[in-house]
């Protein structure tokens, strides 16, 4: 069985620490890849402050290239929104039996893992790996069996601060890829709207 992470997000846009975090995850968490599923709709924002589908997902395509055991995922953009974790992990188990699904996380989500629609499902059926995130404090000791915390590296970007730059004006090229900054310049992305 192929060890398949999902690192499920909306990408708006994708930067550095994205992809960092992958690189750790892959050793850390023993994994073969890693999918980067775009979200069309994250049940917990708002889809107006969402880029459109198409170019979120090309920025993720985008940002891996040059990265072979990362891949970014369209499989929700086919499925009703908004996008369900559980809905996409029974999915994505029924399309690809050879694969065994991880779900990655952020110690902010895990703190709201009960709000998640059918969280008891989840952890029934698939393995959870939590990576830190600023702010938020796990107890390893406290994870419920199936479920670990690994010690990736914290890495202090957000989406939100790159549209902020791209918004006032000031380089991102530090943040992001440089052809993701391209394709963000070339296309006028985020520099009315924060």
């Amino acid at each position: 069985m192929i060890s398949t992470g999902i690192f499920g997000g909306s990408f708006n846009p994708i930067h550095n620490g994205h992809v960092e975090l992958a690189r750790q995850l892959l050793a850390s968490a023993g994994l073969d890849e890693i999918w980067f599923v775009v979200s069309p709709q994250n049940p917990f924002k708002r889809a107006a402050d969402l880029l459109d589908d198409e170019q979120r997902l090309k920025m993720v395509e985008l940002a891996l290239e040059g990265e072979p055991r990362m891949h970014a995922s369209d499989y929700e953009f086919r499925m009703p929104r908004p996008s369900y974790m559980w809905h996409t992990l029974q999915s994505m188990s029924r399309d690809y039996p050879d694969r065994r699904f991880v779900l990655l996380i952020g110690a902010d989500n895990w703190e709201r893992f009960s709000e998640w629609y059918a969280w008891r499902d989840i952890l029934s059926h698939y393995r959870i790996v939590i990576y830190p995130r600023g702010g938020s404090a796990v107890d390893a000791a406290s994870l419920p069996e199936g479920v670990s915390l690994v010690a990736t590296r914290l890495i202090d970007i957000s989406s939100t601060q790159v549209r902020q730059l791209i918004a006032a004006g000031r380089p991102i090229s530090d943040l992001v890829p440089d052809n993701v900054a391209r394709y963000i310049s070339d296309n006028g992305l985020y520099a009315k709207k924060v």
